[in-house]
């Protein structure tokens, strides 16, 4: 009798840096919905590379509000920061293969070398791609540090199927690997995590829809299978943009509700539960229908938080 074929893991990864917002919690509660509802397990995963930003206070703030949320996942929460030495022996895989280059620029200069007339950055310009041996032995001798990129090599578009945004299409950019100060990127390690994890679905915001194509590049490079994506429209704030800590009350600990409150104006945010409703996480499972999900961003009540200086 032949092996049962282990279906994957959807996930949900955030940064340890502070409380989770209404926007994080919404999206939680889609990837959980998303897995459970797939027969799939479901893993939380920090990402927390940048430990002058996180901290285990955090990431302990964080897996509670989830919990308290109703949500559950299988197995220990893996962390990012114990796991360097994948990302590293990944990168040597992609040096041993002549598919990276060190990069000088810093984040101004890329944004006035690639800046498109509204101001809105595109991709990376190339600076450092074609250096001559004596430009990069002038940018060494610097003592400046240099990030290292990856040489993605390609011209043609990249097509995959949103669960939620539907048909997307997207050349893949060089992205960085590793930053100047030689930490991995997230763009590396997401894709090594999930597919050392068995992730197979990753539900996340539309802000990242365009990285996508790049991270399926890299996971093809590094010989993994891309998971499924359902890209899931951002929540704004009351004037519009995207909710963030100058909106201010938009956590569990600083809105004045409970979180059985909290989870039901997420459900009606999805059109799972009318106003005033508190289902439980088991009938909002019942419910669930990605077909009939909004695909719109969702803009809070002003009732809802509190707006704060900057």
């Amino acid at each position: 009798m032949s092996a049962a074929v282990d279906p994957g893991f959807g996930r949900f990864a955030p940064s340890p840096t502070g409380p989770l917002h209404l926007g994080n919690l919404r999206t939680a509660l889609l990837a959980w919905l998303f897995a459970r509802s797939s027969g799939l397990g479901f893993l939380v995963r920090m990402e927390d590379l940048d430990r002058v930003t996180s901290s285990p206070e955090h990431e302990r703030l964080q897996l509670d509000e989830l919990e308290r949320l109703g949500l559950d996942w299988d197995g220990p929460v893996v962390r990012q920061s114990d796991r360097f030495d994948r990302y590293d022996h990944a990168i040597e895989q992609l040096e041993s293969r002549d598919l990276t280059y060190p990069c000088w620029c810093t984040r101004r200069e890329i944004a006035d070398a690639s800046a498109a007339p509204h101001g809105a950055i595109t991709r990376y310009p190339g600076t450092c791609r074609e250096l001559s041996r004596d430009e990069v032995t002038l940018r060494v001798g610097s003592g400046r540090p240099a990030a290292i990129r990856l040489r993605a090599d390609i011209d043609t578009e990249l097509f995959f199927d949103d669960l939620i945004a539907g048909r997307r299409r997207g050349r893949p950019d060089d992205i960085v690997l590793r930053r100047n100060d030689g930490v991995p990127a997230y763009n590396l390690a997401v894709v090594v995590d999930d597919d050392a994890q068995h992730v197979t679905q990753v539900v996340r915001g539309d802000d990242l829809l365009s990285s996508t194509p790049s991270q399926m590049h890299l996971a093809a490079l590094l010989h993994h299978a891309s998971p499924r994506y359902a890209h899931v429209p951002l929540v704004l704030g009351p004037d519009g943009q995207r909710l963030a800590k100058r909106h201010g009350a938009v956590s569990l600990e600083t809105m004045d509700a409970s979180a059985e409150d909290v989870r039901g104006r997420l459900a009606t945010s999805l059109g799972l539960s009318e106003p005033g409703e508190r289902p439980t996480t088991e009938e909002l499972l019942e419910r669930f229908d990605p077909a009939r999900l909004p695909r719109v961003s969702w803009t809070v009540d002003p009732g809802m938080v509190c707006t704060t200086a900057d």
